[in-house]
């Protein structure tokens, strides 16, 4: 791609993302909303101004990279540990129960082949981490209660669907499953998780020190964004995705985290505090990029309308969709319906985690077109569907939560 082409898309980008994103608000709805309806007008569904590339998909992954290290540094560790338990019902009830009436209906009902019902079940236990936490943050409620239990069920997902994904790709190529494989993945992305905190938190230090006695402006921000790419970097090479390592950076910047055994490592808020402000503008051009990237990924042209059979197999697997993930947040049995309603809600988007999962079914010749393109069009609707309906369980009165400084 020219060079002066690529800076007319990016113009476009993030021009559309933020009219749009504006309007959404204007209607108080989540402006991420409009910033996916950005994607879809620009891209090749409606006037096809500009098709997703390979710089666009970089700067997009970025982008969720960067929103994840928010979502970290905003985090209370000790309300995220308390909503563990939590977390992992919801976690592998979002992934259970998707898959298993998802495998039912493509096995059973559809007849499709063995390896296609399980790609199509495996694309339906995606959760969009992204989407979800970026609605929570435009309702000002990244910060609640239901939040904590969300953020560890979305984490432990990805977690699920990645080791899910390897073992689907190796039985698509070789016809069968190495186990040890899927489990070296999983051993590899915990030893991650417990090393990367401690090692980001030690590096932390390190920079604040650095800052305290450098002239040259910016220095804040420019070694905690390579700090932020090292971790994702080092995620992909255990296995984990990438944005999980900008979860981990930001999770031990936040104000909240703390090491029992090494109290040497307690760190200033303000210096969170500091890191939190500074990071927010680029936060703010990158993370729009992302959104707009999955508008631009869906090419709605492509969807034969008058086809019966992808009208029945999207209505069949978007009802499973929802319901799954539903259910999944009504398996608290102690929360209030309300908090269920909205846990449950906060799963049901795929979006760029069910593109992946159906670019590689696609990409490996498990699914035929007319398959893919109502997967694509369950992902969308999915992805479309959970902001919509999270600003209306919340209501008009939505609030944020401030922050509490320990001193």
């Amino acid at each position: 791609m020219e060079a002066h082409t690529f800076l007319i898309q990016l113009v476009l980008i993030l021009f559309s993302a933020r009219i749009f994103g504006e309007i959404a608000a204007c209607f108080k709805t989540p402006s991420v909303i409009g910033e996916l309806a950005a994607g879809i007008i620009i891209g090749p569904s409606v006037f096809g101004l500009i098709e997703i590339s390979s710089p666009i998909l970089l700067l997009a992954q970025i982008g969720i990279i960067l929103l994840l290290f928010e979502v970290g540094i905003e985090t209370d560790v000790g309300r995220l540990t308390s909503a563990g338990v939590k977390a992992l019902v919801v976690a592998l009830g979002g992934v259970t129960l998707p898959f298993i009436f998802g495998f039912c209906i493509s096995y059973y009902l559809f007849t499709f082949s063995l390896l296609v019902s399980l790609f199509i079940a495996s694309t339906l236990t995606a959760t969009s981490i992204g989407i979800t936490l970026r609605v929570l943050r435009d309702l000002k409620k990244q910060s609640s209660h239901e939040a904590q239990i969300i953020i560890g069920a979305a984490v432990l997902d990805d977690i699920i669907g990645i080791i899910l994904l390897a073992m689907l790709y190796e039985f698509s190529t070789t016809g069968n499953v190495n186990l040890w494989n899927a489990g070296k993945v999983l051993i590899f992305i915990v030893l991650f998780f417990l090393i990367a905190p401690l090692a980001a938190k030690v590096v932390s230090l390190t920079i604040k020190k650095w800052d305290e006695k450098s002239d040259i402006p910016g220095l804040l921000p420019t070694t905690i964004v390579s700090l932020i790419l090292l971790f994702a970097w080092a995620a992909h090479q255990l296995g984990a995705p990438e944005l999980l390592g900008g979860f981990a950076a930001g999770l031990a910047l936040s104000r909240q985290f703390f090491f029992p055994f090494a109290a040497f490592l307690h760190q200033a808020p303000d210096f969170s505090h500091r890191v939190e402000e500074q990071m927010k503008p680029i936060v703010h051009l990158f993370t729009p990029i992302f959104f707009v990237s999955i508008g631009l990924s869906l090419n709605l042209k492509e969807i034969n309308w008058d086809s019966t059979f992808i009208w029945i197999l999207t209505s069949s697997l978007f009802l499973v969709a929802v319901v799954g993930k539903l259910l999944s947040g009504f398996l608290l049995f102690k929360e209030n319906h309300r908090t269920q309603l909205i846990i449950g809600t906060s799963m049901i988007p795929r979006g760029e985690v069910g593109l992946i999962f159906a670019n590689v079914g696609l990409t490996a010749g498990v699914f035929e077109h007319e398959t893919y393109a109502s997967i694509i069009l369950v992902i969308a609707l999915t992805t479309i569907l959970s902001p919509f309906v999270l600003r209306f369980i919340y209501g008009k009165k939505a609030e944020k939560i401030p922050y509490h400084n320990p001193h």
